[in-house]
């Protein structure tokens, strides 16, 4: 069942809502893939994975952690979203820092 389409509003709120959980560690990449694609999206698996160019399968696996996905992959599945794969500090601390340093000047 697809859900009821989103105001842009709501899919950038549910974005950064993810993003947010993503950055906290309470999510995985993968969790937020499958979240933003079926929730803001409202597309199934063998959708999505035709959409950017990827097996359904290769989907199937980056949204269960599992495998190992080429950094370009990974791009091509999150580029529909606004996001691409980086470096992201692993303390909490620096990565907080880095978030303030963004908002300043």
């Amino acid at each position: 069942m697809k859900p009821t389409p989103m105001t842009p509003e709501e899919r950038e709120a549910a974005l950064l809502d993810q993003l947010r959980r993503l950055m906290r560690g309470e999510l995985s990449e993968g969790q937020v893939l499958r979240h933003l694609r079926r929730e803001v999206l409202g597309l199934s698996q063998g959708a999505y994975a035709e959409l950017v160019g990827v097996s359904r399968r290769t989907l199937s696996d980056l949204e269960r952690d599992a495998g190992n996905a080429s950094m370009a992959s990974m791009n091509r599945v999150f580029r529909p979203l606004g996001l691409r794969v980086g470096l992201v500090p692993r303390q909490p601390a620096l990565l907080a820092r880095l978030a303030e340093d963004a908002d300043g000047p």
